[in-house]
């Protein structure tokens, strides 16, 4: 046991405990990913059976738990988070068994702790994770491998239909021409704007994960014109918590049951001039009972209410509008995506520290981190017609076409990169062209240089053949870890 304190005490004190743990362990035991005795050592003492005392309003009872479950949650999680980072020094057997006990523990394991043992079993585990959805995490026993051996019933009739487009596609040709493929019938359909297309320029495309129309721009009827005036003097005006959730109650009325364009209408209403706490409990509210797709409505709701109040943030956020972003971001973490993090990054003059703190926030608590590589492949990587996002006309002047390089976002892209995201080798190879380009600007930025320092840590396999161009970008940097990061890249 004494032999562990100082990594243990890494775990309790480091800003970043896997690195250091992981230097920590090569450099006292020379552990090399062929030699695990010492890290299966570290393993058995984890999962080593210990009597615990168990309160709760019943008499204290005591049952048998692995020691790492005696930890302080904040250790036990990046413990786990650690066993993934470096997750090839040791028994991919003994870790997913470590994290399947975590997981199916109901003794109310922390929220954080089961997150991080689910990244752990994700990395260690060679099979598809169906079992951690199912109902029963007890399913996982199960080998059901011959179920994904053949086609399903419904597949195998469809494909033997002689009006089939394809044999191994159900769609017959009527289907195919249907417009329901294109998104639904032509009223049912949400407006959005797109930046960066031309003014008199009409489009409707299918986009792999939304679809963004211009704003249609027939005029609303003047008795919702009246209705949406009367809603926006109730938004700036807070009189009680009962009396904004009528509030809700008639902004979804107007926008969902009485027709027209829902989009158009949450313009006239303005709702994002309202004070952070009405806009909290906006926000919290409604979507709730409304049976609606990750996309149209919580999509305009983000844009209408919380967007705008973000694009002109110049001091953190209160903490009631934050937590209630947070939770609806929880839920909906596609509009989540387009309706607010697109945007927010691509904010003209670049995001400052208030929006880093934000986002960071929400692709933190809200997203998975395969979820924030692709997201992160998508900013860096896609041309300007997939770079779609939802956003009010009356707040395209406040989002750029180009992504702005500031010292804000690359904290941003170190913060990602400490959550443990892998990056695609794309979304590396053009970082590494943007380090080139900004080396010379941000010569003098510590900032710049922890991004360089985490970038070569976190993506060093990705990196290789890229020395070369690192070396020479790093060299134009002087700050005070310019000499560490060129010693990192020598040892590439």
């Amino acid at each position: 046991m004494e032999q562990w304190v100082p990594l243990f005490d890494i775990f309790l004190n480091s800003l970043t405990p896997e690195t250091e743990a992981s230097m920590w362990l090569q450099q006292s035991f020379n552990v090399s990913s062929s030699n695990r005795i010492t890290t299966g050592s570290f393993l058995s003492l984890l999962t080593k059976p210990i009597d615990a005392t168990i309160s709760s309003s019943s008499p204290p009872t005591s049952k048998r738990v692995m020691f790492i479950q005696t930890l302080p949650d904040m250790v036990q999680s990046r413990i786990l988070s650690f066993l993934a980072f470096d997750h090839e020094r040791f028994c991919k057997r003994d870790l997913s068994m470590l994290a399947r006990s975590m997981l199916t523990d109901n003794q109310g394991v922390d929220f954080w702790v089961k997150r991080s043992a689910r990244n752990l079993l994700d990395e260690v585990s060679e099979s598809n994770y169906q079992w951690i959805s199912g109902l029963s995490l007890d399913s996982e026993e199960q080998r059901l491998d011959e179920e994904f051996e053949t086609l399903p019933g419904w597949l195998k009739s469809m494909a033997s239909a002689d009006d089939s487009v394809f044999p191994w596609l159900p769609l017959s040709p009527g289907e195919l021409n249907s417009r329901e493929l294109l998104g639904g019938h032509e009223n049912e359909r949400d407006s959005f704007t797109q930046i960066g297309e031309g003014e008199g320029e009409n489009f409707e495309e299918v986009v792999v994960e939304m679809e963004v129309d211009r704003p249609v721009d027939a005029p609303l009827a003047l008795e919702i014109q009246n209705m949406a005036a009367s809603l926006r003097a109730q938004v700036l005006n807070f009189e009680s918590r009962a009396k904004t959730l009528e509030l809700v109650d008639e902004i979804c009325h107007l926008c969902l049951e009485k027709g027209g364009d829902s989009f158009a209408v949450l313009g006239l209403i303005e709702p994002w001039k309202a004070d952070d706490e009405i806009a909290s409990l906006l926000i919290s509210h409604l979507s709730n009972g409304i049976d609606q797709d990750d996309l149209g409505w919580p999509s305009q709701v983000l844009s209408s209410i919380i967007l705008p109040k973000f694009l002109i943030l110049e001091e953190p956020a209160s903490r009631v509008l934050v937590t209630a972003v947070i939770d609806y971001c929880k839920l909906y973490q596609r509009a989540a995506e387009y309706a607010l993090l697109f945007p927010l990054i691509m904010r003209t003059g670049g995001i400052n520290n208030p929006l880093c703190d934000v986002v960071t926030r929400i692709v933190k608590e809200c997203l998975h981190p395969v979820h924030v590589s692709s997201f992160c492949q998508k900013l860096l990587c896609a041309g300007e017609d997939e770079k779609r996002f939802i956003c009010l006309p009356c707040h395209q002047c406040l989002i750029s076409n180009e992504l702005v390089w500031t010292e804000s976002l690359f904290i941003l892209f170190n913060n990602i990169l400490n959550l443990n995201v892998k990056l695609t080798q794309d979304s590396v190879d053009l970082l590494v062209l943007r380090i080139q380009e900004l080396a010379q600007s941000f010569s003098k930025s510590l900032r710049f240089g922890n991004f360089l320092l985490c970038f070569l840590t976190k993506c060093s396999l990705l990196l290789k053949p890229h020395k070369l161009l690192l070396a020479d970008a790093v060299k134009q940097t002087n700050t005070l870890v310019t000499k560490t990061i060129l010693s990192k890249l020598s040892s590439f």
